[in-house]
């Protein structure tokens, strides 16, 4: 007979493709996983992964359990959360992962609104980059994340958040040097050569920025990576170097004293961002709430 525990298990090795990452993952030993997926095959009478030296890969039936499996689990997670806040108001512990966008100017007040709200629940907040965050996701470490829109991951689900203009980020100086007042539009092309602040290229901005200048012909005197958004806001505040950032980091800047902003266009770009959830679970209602404060807080700073 079919148990939770040998399902879980199932999806960690799907998931992760080793049994070794799904035994971390379960906090179980590998024996132990495998036990569970050897005791789950012989239930259903079928092969579910393609054992080799390289590792596993699901079979043509372990596809297709995979679909019902996370499905299952998902509806029981939602029936146990919908049971634990039926008791009375939300509480518990709601783990939320954010890119340093909307940490700057999001975070703070949706946290006053959301704790005002709801004093039973604890928030705790990791800051981090899209890629860290979408496998903390998978892992469990978090419950969800918001992160830049990427490619499909097994064992995610995304849904979108919001939509962002990509800004062009500057000294005061550097800005009545190159003609242009505070929330003027700039085409970058007619501003170079520039010296930019760009993320590193693992951080999957990286890419979409250089096809950029690439594409419209951007003049680039020299490139600076730097991982940091605090340290990039900093830098571009007391020099002549420049940044593109999504607008919702700029909020903070909006007397243009320390920071000139200025949009992109000819042509616009844009950041789009979305919500990552394991696609085993169901977000807790605390956990919905929080998504629902973050994204009325977002969309008002975005516009």
């Amino acid at each position: 007979m079919l148990n939770l525990r040998q399902i879980r298990s199932f999806v960690a090795v799907y998931e992760e493709g080793s049994f070794t990452r799904a035994a971390l993952r379960e906090h179980a030993t590998q024996s132990g996983v495998s036990q569970h997926v050897a005791a789950l095959e012989t239930g259903l009478g079928a092969p579910l992964f393609d054992r080799s030296a390289g590792g596993v890969a699901p079979t043509h039936a372990g596809r297709l359990f995979y679909a019902r499996a996370i499905t299952a689990l998902r509806s029981l997670d939602a029936g146990v959360s919908e049971v634990r806040a039926a008791k009375g108001g939300l509480s518990g512990q709601v783990r939320a992962g954010l890119m340093p966008s909307f940490t700057r100017a999001a975070l703070a007040p949706a946290l006053e609104a959301f704790v005002a709200l709801h004093p039973q629940v604890r928030v705790e907040v990791i800051e981090g980059y899209s890629g860290a965050l979408c496998d903390m996701v998978r892992a469990g470490g978090i419950d969800f994340a918001l992160v830049s829109a990427g490619a499909a991951v097994t064992g995610l689900d995304q849904s979108p958040i919001a939509r962002d203009r990509e800004m062009l980020v500057t000294a005061p100086d550097f800005a009545a040097t190159a003609g242009v007042a505070h929330l003027d539009p700039v085409q970058l092309a007619t501003l170079g050569p520039l010296r930019v602040v760009v993320p590193g290229r693992a951080n999957a901005r990286r890419t979409r920025l250089d096809a950029y200048f690439a594409a419209q012909g951007v003049t680039i005197a020299e490139v600076l990576e730097m991982d940091s958004m605090l340290g990039t806001l900093e830098l571009v505040a007391r020099s002549d170097w420049v940044a593109v950032l999504p607008g919702i980091i700029c909020a903070g800047d909006a007397d243009g004293r320390a920071r000139r902003v200025h949009p992109l266009i000819a042509p616009e770009m844009h950041s789009d961002f979305v919500l990552i959830e394991p696609a085993r679970g169901s977000l807790s209602p605390a956990a919905r709430e929080f998504v629902a404060v973050l994204r009325q807080e977002i969309t008002a700073l975005i516009g």
